[in-house]
Order: structure tokens, then sequence, then C-alpha cells
């Protein structure tokens, strides 16, 4: 066994434990690199290069072991399965006992050491598709992807000059043989999983690795922003003080939103920090089947104060590419007593109407007939508004009083003040007129029959007074009477 032979076993004896390696002097310490891990299929094949080393299959300063219940010198020679040359790693044709620790031990000339770990699992055939074996997911909502082929099966077709083959949910995607896939205008049909294939040879033998990614096609996002409560820039909201309120401040930041939405509180300028009796909750959903994202702030205040109903409460909505605010101040509840008071008394007013007008309703009728006139929309023929008859004879005494009231009174209210038409008879009639005819002829030409009572009427004797006319029956049947 020669020195350098001896060196390295020295340095990996030593970094069983503490992945160390020490010179045969003991004075240089072997600097570990970061490890790496791989995943691979049963039945394929791993090229593999340290990532910060370049390929040099001429490396002589580069061992690789494998490290198990004990440590395993890699063979050197191309014909074997598992082997090496220079920095690379060849695992053909890979099974699941490949699966394990590796190492490659580098000593430069100027006696640095350095260690690259990797550790390598080897999956059964069934694994296949499996997202522990996916080199990630292409999620974004471009409508044209790029899928881009993984690094390790890049590199590997790179250096054996191999053949890209793209299958999309393991079905063949024809003439396509680039690193990078692009499909154009993406819809939900084009998600799936996409694997490329290389073929590769070496020594006169052909080699497959292959990687998977996933791609999913995410909607497309939507920014604009709108402050939805306070529902105006400035607003005020009823409180009672010392209860307690929760003020709502929801924001509207777009359709399919995943970030840059946000909403919150500042009181009087200042962003809220929660203190004693306020507390802030904040959160972010995505309404159905919409797809609006909403952020949502409310503050609660345990106990309203006077000092509260002096602070400006601003809801403050952060979008994309822009802000908004929206300002809120509290108000005291007006007092429901001097509301009570109102009804109240409105309640009496009515009360008061309604008997005024049920009492005394022919008295404001005749009252404000003047400012009221009758509607000329009244087409029938008539050509009076009643026809007055009263009772006759009597005595002296009454009879000069009925004629007063005939002759003056009744026109002077009812035609000077109210301008009713009437026809009085005994005042009206035409000397020589067929008095029976004339009668029925006025009858017929007024809206309303007027009787006028005397006292003696109803002072309860039996008297057989008559009537100075006497309408047929058929005549006054259809008047509206009216009995004075």
């Amino acid at each position: 066994m020669d020195a350098f032979q001896l060196l390295f076993l020295v340095a990996v004896v030593t970094s069983i434990s503490e992945w160390k390696s020490v010179s045969d002097s003991g004075k240089s310490q072997c600097e570990i690199m970061n490890e790496e891990s791989i995943t691979v299929l049963e039945g394929e094949s791993l090229f593999y290069v340290p990532f910060i080393l370049e390929p040099n299959f001429n490396n002589k300063n580069v061992k690789w072991y494998k490290y198990s219940t004990q440590i395993q010198n890699i063979s050197s020679d191309k014909k074997a399965r598992v082997h090496y040359q220079g920095e690379a790693l060849f695992l053909l044709n890979l099974n699941i006992s490949d699966s394990g620790d590796y190492a490659a031990w580098e000593i430069k000339s100027s006696g640095q050491c350095f260690n690259h770990p990797v550790k390598i699992e080897v999956f059964n055939a069934s694994y296949r598709g499996s997202k522990m074996l996916n080199y990630g997911e292409i999620k974004n909502s471009d409508q044209s992807k790029k899928v881009p082929c993984p690094e390790r099966v890049q590199s590997t077709c790179s250096a054996f000059k191999g053949n890209i083959t793209w299958y999309k949910d393991y079905t063949l995607i024809e003439d396509q043989h680039e690193v990078e896939l692009r499909v154009h205008n993406a819809t939900k049909d084009h998600e799936g999983l996409y694997t490329c294939i290389c073929t590769w040879a070496y020594n006169n033998k052909v080699y497959s690795t292959s990687g998977s990614r996933e791609l999913i096609l995410l909607e497309k996002a939507v920014h604009y922003l709108e402050i939805l409560t306070p529902a105006d820039e400035s607003q005020e909201q009823f409180a009672d003080e010392g209860s307690e309120i929760k003020l709502n401040c929801s924001v509207l930041c777009g359709t399919n939103v995943k970030h840059d939405c946000n909403a919150s509180w500042y009181i009087n300028g200042i962003p809220f920090k929660n203190r004693d009796g306020y507390s802030q909750t904040t959160k972010i959903a995505t309404e159905e089947p919409s797809k609006n994202t909403i952020a949502t702030a409310i503050l609660t205040i345990k106990k309203v104060s006077a000092k509260d109903f002096q602070q400006k409460f601003k809801c403050f909505g952060e979008g994309y590419y822009v802000t908004k605010n929206a300002t809120l101040t509290l108000k005291r509840k007006e007092s429901i007593i001097p509301l009570a008071i109102g009804g109240v008394c409105m309640l009496f007013v009515g009360v008061f109407v309604a008997v005024l007008v049920k009492y005394f309703a022919i008295d404001l009728a005749l009252f404000f007939r003047p400012y009221f006139p009758l509607s000329s929309s009244n087409k029938d023929t008539s050509l009076y508004d009643a026809y007055v008859v009263y009772q006759t004879p009597m005595d002296k005494i009454t009879e000069d009083t009925l004629s007063q009231f005939i002759t003056q009174t009744l026109p002077s209210v009812l035609e000077d003040k109210c301008g009713y038409r009437l026809f009085i008879h005994g005042r009206d009639d035409i000397p020589g007129e067929d008095r029976l005819e004339l009668v029925e002829k006025c009858m017929n030409q007024s809206r309303r029959l007027m009787v006028i009572l005397t006292p003696d009427l109803g002072s309860g004797s039996m008297t057989t007074e008559r009537w100075p006319a006497s309408p047929q029956t058929s005549v006054m049947g259809g008047f509206d009477w009216q009995a004075t």
C-alpha cells in the first residue's frame, strides 16, 4: 500500500464518527461540504458530480466511498456497475441496495482536504409519479408556460450528448426534444406531470435518467382595491358610552389574489397596537364561487369612553399597488324619550282632529268652502244644489221667524258665503205655473232636498200640518234628504 492510499484510508476511518479527515501528519482538518440528497428510480442510471466540482474523469486527487456498516471503496473500473472516474460517480441500472451515503474525498496538492457527501435513495419503480421523486411544481397564472428539464437530467444529457424525450402523464409528447418544454395558451387540460427522459450512451451501452415536474395552472389574478366597510370615506357609527363595540374594516383586493391584501385600523393617524381595552383581529378569505379576496380587520373596544367619541378611526386598505382609507367616528345614541314624547303629542293631535271632524264636519265644510270650491268635474245636469221646503201654516211669531230664516239667514249663508244655489219654495216660484208640475220639475233639477222643520214638529203632539209642496213619492225617492 503506497503512502497516498494510506492517507485516504486514515481519513475515511476517522470520518465514520465525525465526518472529518485528518492528513498523515494529523495537523490538517478536512472540510465537510454541504450534503446533497438525490432520489432516483430503480432501473434507471445515475451520473453524479458534486455541484461545486467540474467533471474531470482524470482527476487522481478524488476517491469515492460508500458508508454502510463498514466503509466500502468504490471501484474505479469503468466496467463495474457502480464506479467512479475522477469527480464523477456512476451508478448504472440502479437497484434498491444502492441506497446509502456516499462521499467523494478530495485532497489537493496543497494538502487541503474536502469531503463531498451525498445521500442517494433508490425507490421501487412503482413509485413512478410520486411527489417524493418530483423536482417541484410549476405553479403560476402565466398564459405561456415553461417546463424545464431538471438540472441533474440536463447535466447528464449534456455530458454524454444524450437525447431528451418529453412525456405528459407518461404519454409521449411528439417532436419535443429540447431541455425546456413550452406550453402555449395553457388551460386546465395542460395540467399534469411532465417527465423528461434522457437516453445516453456510456461504454457502448444505453442508459436512461428521468426527472418530473408537476404543472399547475393558477387562475389569473385581478388586482383592484375597494373598501367595503365603512362604506363611505367619512362615516359615523352610533355607540353607547360604557358598552362594547366592534368596528369592521373590510377591504376587497381583487380576484384570485393570494398576497398583497391587508386591512388594518389607524387611530388618530397612528397604526393600531393592542392595548388594554382594545384589540384587533385580522383575516384574509377568498369567497366562492366569485374568488373575491377580502381582508378584514375587526377593532374591538371593550368599553366605549368619552375619549373614543373624539377620536378618528381610520380603516386602511393595502393592495398590490394602491392604498385606500375611510374614516369612522363614534357618535352617541340619542335618547328615545324626546321621540316618545313627540309620538304621544302627535297621537293627541290626531285624536283632537278626529273629534273636530266628527262633531263639526258641517261647520268645517261651510268654513272652508270659499277656499275650496266644488270641483268642476261634476258634470251632472242639476241646476240647483238644494230644493228647500218648509212647514206652513203656523202662528204669527213662528211664521215671522221662519220667514226671516228662509228669506234672509239661509240665503246669506248658503248662497252668499258658501256659493250654494238654492231653490226656495215660495221665493223662486213662477206665478201662474202649475204647482205640482213646478215642484216635480224643480226637484228633478236639484241635487238634494232640504226640509226645514219648525219647533212645533218636535213637540210630541199629533198634528196634521201639511207641506206647501208635496212631491210625489216617486220623485222624492231619488234625493239626498236633509232636515233642518
